[in-house]
């Protein structure tokens, strides 16, 4: 690398840094050299270089494990993935929530409290309710059900994954069931199948609910793509 030029060093120093963890001379779970090696190699002060390790860390991207040295946690910031969701493939996006809302809903079945029972059974009418209104309405419903399931489950990370992917998914969807005209046939496109999984849910079955709502996600993610 070539010695970086004058100010903000230190915003040039972590630029530098993060852009060598991406192409992966420094990968995930790897070790980045030391201090004065890292100053050597830019060009700059050890407490430049420190200010770069800050603003990684921050981004949580590195992570300075005491006695062994700063470690690459991840290769790129926090706070790319919500961009990263919106520029990925529909396919993409169903796959992964798919994974994650199939192990929700089998956790569910076994963690289920009669909060969330009612909880489901609102979520199930308000999202029937919605089959009158437009597609926006209709979608906000629909993903307020499958936010209940989620929350069913009582795990906190998987509460916020599905919360990242939320607003995503409602901006696909709306412009997609628009656009294709997913309702023409029936306003209230797939109800009995949400039904069904509420009711899984219900009886404690997590085979059941995981099987139904796998067959709910990959049927709308074929008519989505078929459209």
């Amino acid at each position: 690398m070539t010695p970086l030029r004058p100010s903000p060093l230190a915003e040039q120093a972590a630029a530098r840094i993060e852009e060598q963890i991406r192409t992966g001379r420094w990968p995930v779970g790897g070790k980045l050299p030391g201090e004065v090696a890292l100053a050597k190699e830019l060009g700059v002060g050890r407490s430049t270089v420190r200010e770069a390790l800050r603003t990684l860390a921050a981004a949580a991207m590195v992570q300075s494990r005491q006695g062994s040295g700063v470690f690459v946690t991840a290769d790129r910031p926090a706070g790319d993935w919500s961009a990263r969701l919106r520029r990925a493939e529909l396919a993409h996006v169903y796959e992964v929530r798919t994974m994650v809302e199939v192990q929700a809903a089998r956790l569910a079945a076994t963690r289920r409290t009669e909060a969330d029972l009612a909880a489901l059974d609102a979520a199930l009418a308000a999202r029937r309710a919605a089959g009158a209104a437009d597609d926006t309405a209709f979608v906000d419903a629909d993903i307020a059900l499958h936010t209940a399931v989620v929350a069913a489950a009582h795990n906190p990370v998987l509460d916020d994954l599905f919360a990242q992917f939320a607003p995503v998914l409602r901006e696909q969807l709306v412009s997609l069931v628009g656009l294709f005209d997913i309702r023409a046939e029936d306003p209230n496109q797939g109800y009995d199948a949400h039904a069904a999984l509420v009711r899984a849910v219900r009886d404690g079955s997590p085979e059941a609910a995981g099987r139904v709502l796998a067959a709910e996600l990959e049927a709308t993610r074929s008519r989505l793509l078929a459209g």
